[in-house]
């Protein structure tokens, strides 16, 4: 009987202790989480959850089957909606409908310079805000500009510099374009930067070079090993970008391979200058390189990024399926997605893109685009994030609120609230949901302000206390403390 009870008992704890997961993740087939501020894992409600996928079987083009992509390798939504697939291994760029339902326009070839021309392996494709289609066309060396109804417009083709190697062939993967038409190019083992081409397609040079730190004792045994020696070594070369995109006030979002899992992002200016903010953590790198228990995992591989709105950006990792998402102060807002065969999950995701409310990941070994809806928990959370980022935090109070009844442990939440009563001036509540949201340095601030306002509140009183305090000493040394010497010194002479 006792027995029974045991495992009664000790059934129940286990259930306990499962409870938050199981409600957090639901049918899901992927986790749902967020890290505290001592890095463990927190799991949260889904900020996205599947909404199906397309593949190009279940699309029809002009009466027939569009037939099924092939090693699909880039998507980018236009401005007016429409959504673009780089279909690399059929050699096409697909343009489907905003609700992505129908096949508007299937881009197999153009005419060119007096001849008919089709692409082989185009492996980007970007859409400018003026209205061009830009496609990597990758084994042809060359980015080809056409009008969106399929007119050629240029090529970018065979650049010319003094910087590059005699050796350097060029083969452009991905392709990104800004406000004044500046092309933005990765491309294949190209390691000194985003290759950048004028609006007339000339190469102007590198942008946002990454170089690897060498450590003192590296330096050392480099100049005191031998040549065999130091051909064993490590190369240190800079770091190869993965992905790109342009904000619309053009500054550029581009992925990076990150060994170290701190940083695999960066928001490039004009110059090319890294002006990202990494938040508390100093870290945008995705997943860290130390799971819940402490073994080591290694960091995430980004392989696209997305600039979406309001200073919000996602990350997409091939290595685990995670999709991270973070704000313009480099918090990470929430993580979802997997690895795996079932809906929702992916076996290699390629490509990142937004349509609307929908976050869109096309998965190159399953050939599809996988569509994933915002949930009320994720929804809530970007529309707090976009408040705060246009400066109208006092009004994402009550959205952060909405967004601690579903997850009580959200740690942003509380910032969030705090942040806002700081602006507003509440610092004596600011104080109480910095100090929930672990957040240091608002928590200083509002203790800062906080002191010097209740000593400006009580200046008045203490000034009074210290003035009354000057008095009662004078009296007390004047007139009280002489008094009692003479009656000491009689009732001396009495005895």
């Amino acid at each position: 009987m006792k027995r029974m009870i045991l495992r009664t008992l000790c059934l129940a704890a286990i259930l306990c202790l499962l409870a938050p997961y199981a409600l957090a993740t639901g049918s899901l087939p992927y986790d749902c989480y967020n890290y505290d501020y001592w890095n463990n894992i927190l799991y949260t409600p889904a900020p996205y959850v599947p909404n199906g996928n397309i593949s190009g079987v279940s699309l029809i083009w002009q009466g027939e089957s569009l037939g099924a992509f092939r090693s699909p390798q880039d998507l980018c939504v236009s401005p007016d909606g429409k959504l673009y697939i780089a279909d690399t291994g059929n050699n096409r760029i697909v343009v489907l409908s905003e609700d992505m339902k129908t096949v508007l326009q299937v881009i197999d070839g153009f005419e060119a310079e007096g001849k008919h021309e089709t692409f082989n392996a185009p492996y980007g494709v970007a859409v400018s805000e003026n209205q061009q289609l830009y496609i990597a066309d990758s084994q042809n060396r060359r980015i080809v500009v056409l009008e969106l109804d399929g007119t050629f417009v240029k090529y970018v083709q065979n650049p010319q510099s003094e910087v590059l190697d005699e050796k350097f062939v060029f083969t452009p993967l991905k392709v990104s374009v800004d406000y004044a038409d500046r092309v933005y190019c990765v491309a294949q083992n190209m390691f000194q930067g985003i290759m950048v081409f004028s609006s007339e397609g000339d190469f102007t040079g590198f942008f946002g070079t990454i170089s690897v730190k060498i450590s003192l004792w590296e330096r050392f045994w480099r100049k005191v090993s031998t040549k065999e020696e130091r051909s064993k070594q490590q190369l240190f070369i800079p770091t190869e970008f993965t992905g790109i995109d342009v904000d619309e006030e053009g500054f550029v979002y581009a992925s990076n391979k990150d060994t170290d899992g701190i940083q695999a992002v960066r928001r490039l200016n004009p110059r090319g200058e890294d002006v990202i903010r990494k938040g508390p953590k100093e870290n945008v790198g995705g997943d860290l390189v130390f799971n819940s228990i402490g073994i080591y995992s290694g960091p995430s591989q980004i392989v696209d990024v997305v600039y979406r709105d309001h200073g919000i950006y996602s990350l997409l990792d091939a290595k685990r399926g995670r999709i991270f998402t973070y704000d313009h102060e480099g918090n990470l807002l929430y993580i979802f997605g997997g690895i795996g065969t079932q809906e929702g999950t992916f076996r290699m995701p390629a490509a990142i893109e937004q349509l609307d409310r929908n976050l869109l990941v096309l998965d190159s070994l399953q050939a599809t685009v996988n569509i994933f809806s915002v949930t009320e928990y994720g929804a809530l959370i970007n529309e707090a994030v976009g408040l705060r980022f246009n400066g109208d935090e006092s009004l994402a109070i009550p959205l952060w609120q909405e967004v601690l009844k579903l997850d009580e442990n959200n740690e942003l939440a509380n910032s969030g609230i705090g942040k806002a009563y700081l602006s507003a001036g509440d610092n004596e509540n600011a104080l109480l949901y910095l100090r929930r949201g672990m957040n240091r340095a608002y928590y200083s601030v509002a203790f800062k302000r906080w002191r010097n306002e209740a000593l400006r509140d009580n200046i008045s009183w203490f000034l009074t206390g210290v003035v009354v305090l000057v008095i009662l000493l004078v009296v007390w040394n004047r007139f009280i403390k002489p008094k009692r010497g003479v009656r000491r010194a009689k009732g001396g002479k009495a005895a």
